[in-house]
C-alpha cells in the first residue's frame, strides 16, 4: 500500500443525522478509533434543498435554511464532542453541512465523498423492514451497492 492509499484509508466520512443509528454509528467510530492516532473523521449531514417552489418567497427559503443549519450545527457538535472525548484530537474531526438538491441521499453522500479524500463512509442502518426497503430503499443498502472505490461500514 502506498503512503497515498494510506493517507485515505485513515479519512473516514461519517454520514449522520438525528436519529439514534446516526448516534451509534459515531459512537462506534469513537470506540474503536478514539485515541489512535493518524485517523480523520468529516461527520457529514446533507441538508435537502426544498424545490424552487416550495417557499413562497426566497425570504421564507433563507429563514427555513438558517433555522435548519442552527439545528444540524447543534447536532453535528454533539457528534465532534462524543469523538473528541474518545480521544479525537479536534483537529481532525470536521463538519460538513452542505445544501444540496438530492434525488437520493444515498447519491448525495456519495458525490460528497467523491469530492473529499474520505475512502471510508460510515453509515448507520436505518432499520427498515423488509417490506419497507423494498417498497422505498434503504440509503445504506444503496451506498454498499454503488460505492467505488471505497470502504463502507454500516452500523446496526
Amino acid at each position: 500500500m502506498t503512503d497515498q492509499e494510506e493517507k485515505f484509508n485513515r479519512n473516514i466520512l461519517i454520514a449522520v443525522d438525528e436519529s439514534e443509528n446516526a448516534r451509534r454509528a459515531v459512537s462506534y467510530v469513537a470506540r474503536l478509533l478514539g485515541g489512535v492516532e493518524g485517523f480523520k473523521v468529516a461527520l457529514l449531514h446533507v441538508i435537502v434543498e426544498a424545490d424552487e417552489d416550495y417557499f413562497p418567497t426566497e425570504a421564507e427559503r433563507e429563514k427555513w435554511f438558517d433555522q435548519r443549519k442552527r439545528k444540524v450545527d447543534a447536532m453535528l457538535e454533539d457528534y465532534r464532542q462524543i469523538l473528541e472525548r474518545a480521544g479525537f484530537n479536534p483537529d481532525d474531526v470536521s463538519v460538513r453541512s452542505p445544501l444540496r438538491y438530492c434525488p437520493s441521499m444515498a447519491e448525495c453522500i456519495l458525490a460528497e465523498r467523491d469530492e473529499t479524500e474520505y475512502h471510508t463512509i460510515v453509515v448507520g442502518r436505518q432499520g427498515l423492514s423488509r417490506s419497507e426497503e423494498f417498497l422505498f430503499g434503504s440509503v445504506s443498502r444503496k451506498i454498499v451497492t454503488h460505492a467505488r472505490n471505497a470502504t463502507v461500514w454500516v452500523v446496526e
